[in-house]
């Protein structure tokens, strides 16, 4: 076990003198450590409040472009598959150069792509400068978790991990209201203007307050082939369920599989894998609260567009009306998960999580039977927030338990590895959403016309995302208490 090089240092070996836990080797960080996890919140509060406020926006972004549902489905996928290509590389890229120089690029990345996506003209370019978005944000999520479990010791960890989490919700809480106002009054295109502004605002705290560079593998080489496999498997897989059920989507499919698998036995084989597999294959825990992550951003991501579709479509609301409704949703996960966090530090991370993904499930499931043009807004409120507190009570604690399961020499690693979980279930979400309505709706523009084969398409998606839910609890629970946790005690 090696611990974190804080000040440029070379590495030394584990003891309780040298451990970054310890108070002399800390005490910069901790004297930085609550305006650094401000910033941690900000950044993780920057994509979904970009995404939530887009939600609102993308009627009025189909007609000022002439696009279809499906191309506007795009706009939310390129990012995601952007992002889940470029994280895992650039997780390990972070671990050689150094998390602080992959972080604050990122976030550079994120606020100039910002900026081009404002002064879009048309639907290619919006697509584009959302892929480079994609980009940046993988540099974000492929260090901001593991620098703020360096700096938190594990009796703090779940808490910190809450209020990180409360961020990305407190984007989505705000990203309805201020999306839906802005698209409304001002145009969508100074949505992009805000997070240019909050891009700024992290950029300064990461320069000012991230001391060191963080580089665990400094020296080691990173794995350019493995990275070229990776990335070949996860656009083969990701992009082939929105052209199914064609054969050319079943082949990509098939495509995408095989390469994973030589990937797999490739990065086995190398000294310095860019994905090191055994965290996977060796670790229980990790492997289990990894996979929980995957079903359940899949099953959460696209719901907030789901909505947001069935109110502006199916019963006329404003943006800035919908966004109020959908703010019950996020709201209540912005304040939940410091609770759920704390809960974590003290309870079984196991039980706490499995319950909120049965009682995300509950309220998912209800919603896809009820579900109708003359469904009364109050039922449809109430559901979300029930769901949003399900999300909220599994998401810190399956966070935590994931990275209390590894060494801090695999921090990078399992932050990516988390990070990529979230961002191919997002893209999955929006996949399965988008070869739904294919299949239902098909390539059209949404009119009263299609609204039946609207409401069956959304009934569909949201039963699918309710048993996502139910293996979600399940892998929790498989996922168990008795493996062996690193633990670092002051």
């Amino acid at each position: 076990m090696t611990m974190i090089n804080f000040k440029n240092k070379a590495l030394k070996p584990f003891s309780l003198k040298n451990h970054p836990n310890n108070l002399k080797n800390r005490k910069i960080m901790i004297k930085n450590k609550y305006k650094m996890l401000l910033m941690f919140a900000l950044s993780s509060f920057l994509t979904p409040f970009v995404g939530s406020s887009m939600n609102l926006a993308l009627p009025i972004i189909g007609k000022d472009f002439g696009m279809n549902i499906i191309s506007l489905g795009w706009i939310a996928t390129i990012f995601l598959l952007s992002t889940s290509i470029f994280l895992v590389p650039f997780g390990r890229l972070a671990d050689i150069l150094g998390r602080k120089k992959i972080f604050i690029t990122g976030i550079i990345t994120f606020t100039l792509a910002s900026i081009l996506c404002g002064l879009s003209n048309s639907g290619t370019f919006l697509l584009i400068a959302r892929a480079i978005q994609g980009i940046g944000s993988a540099m974000i999520f492929g260090t901001s978790m593991a620098l703020l479990v360096s700096i938190f010791p594990p009796r703090e960890r779940g808490q910190a991990l809450g209020f990180n989490v409360s961020g990305a919700q407190m984007g989505n809480s705000v990203g309805p209201i201020i999306g839906g106002f802005v698209t409304q009054y001002l145009g969508w295109r100074y949505i992009f203007a805000i997070s240019t502004i909050f891009g700024a605002i992290v950029i300064y705290l990461g320069l000012k307050y991230i001391d060191g560079e963080h580089a665990n593998s400094k020296g080691e080489k990173f794995d350019i082939i493995g990275s070229i496999l990776y990335a070949i498997s996860v656009i083969s897989i990701l992009y082939a369920p929105s052209i199914l059920p064609s054969l050319t989507g079943f082949a990509i499919i098939a495509i995408g599989i095989s390469v994973f698998t030589i990937f797999s036995l490739y990065e086995k084989k190398i000294k310095h894998p860019v994905f090191d597999i055994d965290l996977l294959l060796k670790n229980k825990k990790f492997a289990m609260s990894s996979l929980a992550a995957l079903l359940n951003f899949s099953a959460a991501f696209a719901v907030p567009f789901l909505i947001s579709m069935y109110l502006q479509y199916a019963r006329g609301f404003q943006p800035n009306e919908a966004g109020i409704i959908l703010l019950f949703l996020a709201i209540t996960m912005a304040i939940c998960a410091p609770i759920a966090g704390r809960l974590s530090d003290l309870k079984d991370k196991q039980i706490i999580a499995a319950t909120g993904m049965s009682i995300a499930a509950t309220a998912i499931l209800t919603l896809s039977f009820i579900l109708t043009q003359n469904t009364p807004i109050s039922a449809i409120a109430i559901l979300l927030a029930i769901f949003g507190f399900g999300l909220s009570l599994f998401s810190t604690p399956n966070t935590h338990a994931a990275m209390d399961s590894v060494s801090h020499k695999h921090l990078g690693l399992a932050s990516s590895v988390l990070g990529t979980m979230r961002m191919l279930g997002q893209a999955l979400s929006m996949s399965t959403t988008m070869l739904i309505f294919s299949l239902i709706i098909g390539k059209v523009k949404i009119s009263s016309s299609v609204l039946p084969q609207l409401m069956q398409s959304i009934h569909i998606i949201l039963f699918i995302f309710g048993v996502l839910c139910i293996l979600g609890a399940l892998a929790s629970l498989v996922r168990g208490t008795k493996d062996k946790e690193i633990i670092e005690k002051i």
